[in-house]
């Protein structure tokens, strides 16, 4: 082979992108490269989260304003960014970005990029982070939970205040681990549980939020994912799955119980 195989190409091997000749020399390689595969599994998991979270909004009628924008005259860059579904579109394709960067940053801290001035909201974040990690078979986290306290440790370090796990065993949900994932200006948290039959439910952590002054409980539907949150002194929590919306608000007030006793 006359040079490395880069993540983009690997990206472009899933999409069918490369010239066959390419193509055979990257098999090849990946024959005898099996972290390389590892990989190429987490990228295949991230698109197919993605579409299945995001493929509905293709089938939403399109927004009488953008029919009447497509008919109307050329306006100012201005005007466009004033419309509601511009700001949509923004947050979707920054969300996107975001979950996407969550693999390639991991344990990096996140540096701030002119994209970050977007503010994407909490629930849509958590609603991302989940619908990406939580498909994953081989590494739905960075630390298990086997390594509770190394994670405690880790996690807490790198948002600069204590975060702990929340115990869900008598409601069937287990912990299986957590990881660290870019948020809109600095690093967040995400922990993963998942029941007997193999549903997993995240909780997302944030310290992004801490300015805000609303602390209840309020409801997001993004896609297939259902997602309660809410804000508690320095952080903002939200608990996402696909399970049904009174099951999750079982779930995400013995949550707050037990955070609220610490």
């Amino acid at each position: 082979m006359n040079a490395p195989v880069t993540d983009s190409e690997l990206n472009a091997f899933l999409d069918g992108e490369l010239t066959p000749a390419r193509r055979a020399e990257v098999e090849l390689w990946l024959a005898g490269h099996p972290e390389a595969l590892v990989r190429l599994e987490h990228f295949l998991a991230q698109r197919e989260a993605l579409h299945r979270l995001f493929d509905p909004v293709l089938d939403e009628p399109l927004p009488e304003a953008l029919r009447e924008a497509a008919q109307a005259p050329v306006r100012s860059a201005g005007w466009w960014r004033r419309q509601p579904w511009a700001q949509i579109a923004a947050g979707l394709l920054v969300a996107c970005v975001g979950a996407a960067g969550g693999w390639f940053a991991r344990d990096r801290q996140v540096a701030t990029a002119p994209i970050a001035a977007v503010s994407v909201p909490l629930p849509r974040q958590a609603a991302v982070a989940h619908a990406v990690f939580s498909p994953d078979v081989k590494r739905p986290v960075e630390i298990r939970a086997e390594q509770e306290d190394q994670l405690v440790t880790w996690l807490s370090r790198r948002l600069g205040s204590p975060v702990r796990p929340p115990h869900l065993g008598t409601l069937g949900f287990e912990l299986i681990g957590g990881r660290l994932l870019p948020g809109n200006s600095g690093p967040v948290a995400q922990f993963m549980y998942h029941d007997g039959a193999g549903q997993r439910l995240t909780l997302y952590v944030s310290t992004e939020n801490s300015g805000k002054r609303d602390t209840a409980f309020r409801f997001a539907q993004e896609g297939p994912v259902n997602v309660f949150y809410w804000i508690d002194g320095a952080f903002g929590y939200a608990l996402s799955a696909g399970i049904p919306k009174d099951e999750l608000a079982k779930v995400a007030t013995e949550v707050h119980a037990q955070l609220e006793r610490r």
